[in-house]
């Protein structure tokens, strides 16, 4: 590399310039020597009417517009033994001859040899590369300016002309040589990229058998690069023909997936039983890996190869924390962080086995798992980018300093660290509806805008069964405190309580919280129908979920925040019909039962718990803590001994906190208020000056608004 890198350097520096002929100076100089010939001409028409110092003063004045136009030095002398020469055809004739010469020393190109860059040894050739006009380069011979003027001074003498106008002629045309070559940059780049498309590396071969480095010498860098290259010869080298670099990798990729297939069955069994979770985790890790090797690639390059603060940057502009914020969000900080020591670890050993890589990556990912953990906003999501982003430029700046890194290439490392950070937090604010849709994923914030008042489920429920949205609302309060005393996700207990009877506005009038007028419609239904239709608002909750598009857990909440519970009122009623009718009458317990099934996650059963606990608490004829105990561990009794909470994961500790939770808001939402006395019980010195101040205040209030308003306002006021 060493020495194609000077190759390279020096078949650029060797480039040849390139060069376009100008023919713009001839152009010019002819055309001022044709006005000069016109004037000519017209001084030999009126030359004869002319007296001497006339004439003498026309030739001054021909000289001087001459010069002046381009700069010429035409002596007075020398126009005089033009004019005077012979008639104006042979002057004519003699010009023409001259402009004939100088414009072929043009077309050739002409250099000056006073020029440092055109300084040639005796006895050479200069060639030059000319590019023509069909854009081809062409190695021409040129012209200096003595050549040319010695052309032109040949073609002048061989026209027969005295030596004194000849050399009239000369001086006359000599103001009209100069250089007319111009650098053509365009060109030599074309140039340089054809070099270089042809260049090939330097192939250093080293005789079997003989010393890379001899002892006691000191190593060039041409020596140390062999042996580099020689040790990783024989570091891919092996006597099976199995390529031990690619052997390592593989084990070591094997070794990972043995390790975290154990860790997801120790600590996520979630997610080793949900192939959608499996799958996420699958995609998104490997979608980060593929940007690392493609990060990784860019070393490759040529503007990297050859630019070492280039590519010394790229480790730290490697995204490695994607993947880890997304699997923290969408799964959890348990499988975040296991993505982050995969995604880490690999990076590491992609950019050389560097143990700083792993360590940088690692911690960065942590950071931001960290931060965005439990997210409710959106904009935090930056922030744990950015903080992240942050912590890589430190850990660079810090650790690389203590190498010796200069500061050019420290400040360019940790400003591409902080800026991934940031990017990486905007990648994945952006992706991370699209993986929550395509996955079925649920975050808090997508159950934070669930729990607007304004979804047009919540504003049908307060119209249409204001009851039991009300009832809905107590519930949650009564399932986020058990959830948050669990160490459950009480957010999502709070949001899918707001929506678990959303199936009662179909029928909001034959559930009791609705009733305001006092008819119940179940008064005429037998008690089969009445249970169907309580049964029924589970099902027609779970189709209007399907149809606003609710998240999977809120559906899964609305199917099982009943269980398969017996509808008790309508079952010992139809008892009791059955026995007043006969004994051959048998009530099917079955038709009595919701459809479940039973809660499947601790949340679910909070819910089943809070929302009986909630319904029966209204019939409390006095609040009181002994009450609310008794009633809430004959729910709880009911529920157990029923196998209600048999399929979910709870266990009885957690069973007892949330007894206490719920006792504790259920005696600080009922509680009693203070009895405040009627107007016939006021003693009659308060009443009157109640009376009082009751008629002062408007009255100091108005004059009070006179003060600062205009006559219209205290009119208006007064009115």
């Amino acid at each position: 590399d060493i020495l194609t890198t000077q190759e390279r350097e020096r078949l650029l520096n060797d480039v040849p310039h390139v060069y376009s002929i100008d023919m713009e100076p001839y152009e010019i100089f002819k055309t001022n020597v044709e006005k000069l010939v016109a004037e000519i001409e017209r001084y030999a028409e009126i030359e004869p009417d002319l007296s001497a110092n006339g004439a003498k003063n026309l030739v001054n004045h021909i000289a001087s517009e001459f010069n002046s136009s381009g700069g010429y030095r035409l002596s007075v002398s020398d126009l005089t033994s033009i004019v005077e020469f012979a008639d104006i055809k042979t002057q004519k004739d003699i010009i023409e001859t001259g402009l004939i010469s100088l414009q072929e020393s043009y077309r050739l190109g002409i250099y000056d040899p006073a020029d440092p860059r055109f300084r040639f040894a005796d006895d050479t050739v200069a060639l030059f590369n000319i590019i023509d006009q069909e854009g081809s380069i062409g190695k021409n011979s040129l012209e200096s300016i003595e050549v040319a003027l010695r052309s032109l001074r040949i073609a002048l003498t061989a026209a027969n002309v005295p030596k004194s106008v000849a050399e009239a002629f000369i001086h006359l045309f000599d103001d009209g040589l100069e250089p007319n070559l111009v650098r053509n940059h365009a060109a030599e780049i074309e140039l340089s990229e054809q070099l270089l498309a042809d260049f090939k590396p330097v192939i250093a071969a080293v005789e079997r058998g003989a010393s890379l480095i001899e002892p006691g010498t000191t190593v060039t860098e041409e020596q140390y690069e062999r042996l580099v290259e020689y040790r990783k010869h024989l570091d891919g080298k092996s006597d099976s023909g199995l390529d031990d670099q690619l052997l390592g990798r593989m084990l070591l990729i094997l070794g990972m997936v043995v390790a975290a297939t154990l860790y997801i069955r120790l600590e996520d069994r979630e997610t080793l039983q949900s192939n959608g979770r499996l799958a996420l985790l699958a995609v998104v890790v490997i979608i980060n890996l593929a940007i690392v090797r493609v990060c990784f690639e860019l070393s490759n390059l040529e503007r990297f190869v050859y630019d070492s603060e280039l590519s010394a940057i790229l480790p730290y502009i490697t995204p490695t924390a994607l993947a880890p914020i997304l699997v923290a969000i969408l799964m959890g900080t348990g499988p975040g962080l296991l993505t982050a020591f995969i995604v880490s670890l690999v990076t590491a050993v992609m950019f050389g086995n560097r143990l700083d890589i792993l360590v940088m990556a690692f911690m960065a990912s942590t950071i931001a798992i960290f931060i965005c953990r439990n997210i409710r906003k959106r904009g935090r999501v930056v922030l744990g980018g950015t903080i992240a982003g942050a912590s890589v430029a430190a850990f660079t700046a810090l650790f690389n300093y203590s190498d010796g890194i200069p500061t050019d290439t420290l400040f360019m490392q940790a400003a591409g660290g902080l800026l991934t950070g940031v990017t990486e937090g905007i990648v994945v604010l952006g992706i991370l509806p699209v993986l929550e849709g395509l996955f079925k994923r649920t975050t808090d914030i997508t159950l934070l805008e669930l729990s607007d008042y304004n979804h047009p489920l919540l504003r049908r429920m307060q119209l249409e069964a204001p009851g039991t949205w009300h009832h809905s609302l107590m519930v949650a309060n009564l399932a986020e405190n058990a959830c948050n005393a669990i160490g459950a996700n009480g957010l999502m207990a709070r949001v899918s309580c707001m929506y678990h009877d959303i199936g009662k506005m179909v029928k909001p009038e034959y559930f009791t919280e609705n009733q305001l007028d006092g008819h119940n419609p179940h008064n005429e239904k037998t008690p089969s129908f009445s249970a169907l239709i309580i049964k029924s608002h589970v099902k027609e909750g779970v189709d209007l979920g399907l149809t606003y598009k609710l998240p999977r857990p809120i559906i899964d909440i609305i199917r099982q925040h009943h269980g398969t519970n017996l509808i008790r009122f309508f079952y010992h009623k139809a008892c009791q019909q059955a026995e007043a009718e006969g004994a051959g009458n048998i009530v099917q317990e079955s038709t009595y039962r919701y459809d479940g099934p039973k809660p499947q996650f601790k949340e679910s059963a909070v819910i089943l718990l809070a929302d009986s606990i909630e319904a029966a608490s209204r019939s409390l004829a006095k609040v009181t803590p002994q009450n609310v105990e008794e009633l809430i561990d004959r729910i709880f009794s009911v529920n157990i001994k029923d196998g209600q909470l048999d399929e979910c994961p709870i266990n009885m500790a957690e069973l007892a906190k949330i007894r206490e939770s719920f006792i504790f808001t259920i005696l600080n939402s009922l509680h009693s208020r203070i009895a405040y006395p009627s107007d016939k019980q006021t003693p009659p010195a308060l009443k009157k000056a109640k009376e009082q101040r009751e008629y002062k205040e408007p009255k100091e209030k108005l004059a009070q608004e006179a003060k600062s308003s205009t006559p219209e306002k205290v009119e208006a006021n007064a009115s």
